[in-house]
Parts: structure tokens; sequence; C-alpha cells
């Protein structure tokens, strides 16, 4: 678990004002969810016998015995709060995203860390392929606005219905079995709890195996197909070059019929950046009325990685707009005062008060420094005659002004 301080945060805040200008301009509508649910809606929703509850969760008792859990994804607690504040109730459908830390005891790697940040995006009420297309033209938008596009590859699937993956997986485990002496540790583990997961394996030898193994798509019915080879072609139509990724499925049993995953093969093993699809049976599951949904996450850490490893961000001085210092006692209460003043009446402006008590020299680069555009100083002299220097530090000019002058003049340097 990470911590993160202002120079991190400074990319951070560059992508993310990015992902939120796009997201307003799409029309979705931010929520904020809790950390914590009950474990049970995990188990529930996810699947008792996948990774993500067998192995990664953060669960615990509170005082009255009651299993919490430390959200390791934000789909299922979304569904919850829509389920729980009556929104499926309203006719019309939601499109709504969320920012915040997701938690799964996992082992730590490049990108990917026991604490990480997601922003999802989830839909709800919308049954056609449109809603899809949607999400697929909203995601590239961040990668163009970004400007990581080109070193990103859209991977997409049909994973079908849970009852047609039930008779594929029959099939599946069939064919593996006459090869389980081949598969590593975790395979094995995985063909007798959730063998669809090895298809996800990273393993060569087992990627070998799998190109003999029999196709998912076999297995959905025709309309289907037809329906996710059109969505195709008008996703092509949009100029995005994608890859049909036949083995693609998702790690959480709640997903249905189309997924996706955007990739890049800059950052090593760990290299999707968003992952998403459908899941029309969800809201079902957890006590609701049938609703067609749809959704997706962005790793924040890999994304920002990669923002990082291509040169994409400069980063820029911070700047401060007014640099106020003294050399006499009474200044720091001077400045502060002057500050107030100052912040009342041009509240965008900053100001920046330096209580070092360093000599003028030193003050004086302190302030080149920080970019201000003009320094403020308050001397025992002019202090006395209630005037104050004031240094253009872009145009190395100075000029002696009366408090009241001050405040009306400032805003000469900021026009």
């Amino acid at each position: 678990m990470h911590d993160y301080f202002p120079k991190d945060l400074k990319i951070w805040n560059y992508v993310e004002d990015i992902l939120k200008e796009v997201l307003i301009s799409y029309c979705y509508l931010e929520i904020r969810l809790p950390l914590l649910e009950k474990t049970e809606i995990f188990k529930r929703a996810i699947g008792s016998i996948t990774d993500v509850v067998e192995k990664e969760m953060y669960s615990f008792q509170d005082r009255k015995g009651n299993s919490l859990t430390l959200r390791p994804e934000g789909t299922v607690g979304c569904v919850r709060a829509i389920i729980q504040n009556c929104l499926l109730e309203e006719k019309n459908s939601h499109r709504f995203w969320y920012l915040g830390p997701m938690f799964r005891y996992e082992r730590p790697q490049m990108g990917r860390y026991r604490q990480f940040y997601q922003l999802g995006v989830e839909v709800f009420g919308l049954d056609t392929k449109d809603i899809d297309l949607e999400l697929i033209l909203l995601t590239n938008r961040f990668w163009k606005r970004i400007g990581i596009h080109s070193y990103l590859t859209l991977e997409i699937n049909s994973i079908g219905s849970q009852i047609e993956r039930y008779q594929y997986k029959k099939e599946l485990v069939c064919f593996l079995k006459k090869h389980e002496h081949l598969l590593d540790k975790d395979c094995k583990r995985k063909l007798h709890t959730n063998p669809l997961r090895i298809l996800d394996s990273k393993d060569k030898q087992v990627q070998k195996i799998l190109e003999e193994a029999p196709l998912l798509s076999n297995y959905i019915d025709k309309d289907k197909n037809v329906d996710f080879k059109n969505l195709c072609k008008i996703i092509h139509s949009y100029g995005i070059k994608y890859k049909y990724n036949p083995i693609l499925v998702r790690g959480l049993d709640y997903y249905n019929n189309t997924v996706f995953e955007w990739k890049s093969d800059k950052l090593g093993s760990q290299n999707t950046i968003c992952a998403g699809g459908r899941y029309d049976f969800l809201c079902k599951d957890m006590g609701a009325k049938n609703t067609s949904a749809i959704g997706f996450a962005i790793g924040m850490e890999r994304l920002v990685l990669l923002v990082k490893k291509l040169n994409l961000f400069s980063e820029t001085i911070e700047e401060v707009n007014i640099y106020i210092a003294g050399i006499i006692d009474q200044s720091k209460n001077i400045a502060i005062n002057l500050s107030e003043e100052i912040r009342n009446e041009y509240p965008k402006l900053k100001i920046f008060i330096d209580f070092s008590n360093q000599k003028i020299k030193k003050i004086i680069k302190n302030a080149i420094n920080t970019s201000a555009r003009i320094m403020i100083l308050i001397d025992d002299e002019h202090t006395k005659k209630e005037y104050f220097l004031i240094k253009d530090l872009k145009k190395r000019e100075q000029y002696y002004f009366s408090r009241n002058e001050l405040i009306k003049k400032i805003k000469i340097f900021f026009e």
C-alpha cells in the first residue's frame, strides 16, 4: 500500500481531470460509495470459488460479529447502492462513474498493489449494443485525450450466458483433463474450481495446449454471435483497431455476452489498463428486478505508469502568484493580515507567505524559484510610512504602493 505525495499527485490529477472531463461530456454522473460492504454480497455476486473471494478479500468481523469486507471491486457495491436506494424503480436509464481505492490481498507487482485505485463506470437499463459501443468510444476518447491511444489495443469477446458457459465448461474440463499432467499448479487447482480462468493463464505451455481447446463461441446462440459481429463491424467503422480474442474471459462470475480489455505492450505482464463488459443478471441475482447493465474499470496505477513511461506528462513548476516576505519582527502579522485582505479581493490568486526570517537576498531567490509573478517585501522603513515594496519578478521592476493602492493595482499584474 502506497503513500502519494504532491510530486506524484501532479500526474494523477492531470490524468484524473481528463477522465472526468470526458465523462461529463458524455453526461455520466458521479457517485461515491462506501469502502466497506457486507462480505456476503461479494460471495453472492462474484462467486465463492473465484480467486477474489477465495484468496484476495480483506474480510473481518465487526463488534457485533458481522462479516465485512474492504471492497475488492466497485460494481457489486454500486449495484447494492442502486437497489437499496430504489433507483431501479425509475424507468429511465442510469449512467454513473466513481473513483476510489479498492483492496485485494495478492502479491504486489508493478502496477498491482494491495490498495489500488480504480475509476469505474456503470450503466443500468439499456439492453442494446448501442451502449456497448458508447463505452468503447468513451474509453477510446480517454486514450486520445491523454495521448496514449496508439499504445493501446482493444481486445473483445462474447462469453454468452451462464447456461451457455456451463455447457462449455464441461467440454473444456474434459479436454484439459487429458493434458492435466502438463498444467501448472495454479491451473490444476482452477480445473476443479473455475476452469474458465485457465484461459487467462500466462504460462506458455498452457497457452500452447489451449490452441487445440474447444472454443466458447461454438456454444453461444447464433443470434448473439451475429449481434457481436455487428458490434465489431461498427467499432471498426469508427476507426478503432481491435483484436477478437476468443479466449478472453473475465475473472468474476457475473459477466455475460460482451467483454473487453484495453491492453498495452509497454507494461510487462500486468498489461491491462481497462476491462469491462455486460452483467445483465447481477441485479436480479442480488434480489432486484432483472435489469440490463454494463460497465468497466480503469486501473489508475497502471494508467499513470503508462503515461510516465511514455514521457507524456511535462511537469510544470507549481506557480505562486504573490510571494510575501518580511525582514522585521512585526512582518509576520502584517504579512498574514495583508494576504487575507488580498485573498478577499482576489480569491483565485495563489499567495505564499515566507515566515523564514532569512536575509533579503535569500528571500528574493526563494521567490524567484517559486516562479512568483510579484513579491511584496515588508521592511521597517517603509512599513512605518504605510508603504510596501512590490517587486515585479517578471519585468524586474519595483514599485512602492500604499496599502490601498496595492490592493487596487494587484490586478494589473495578472491581466
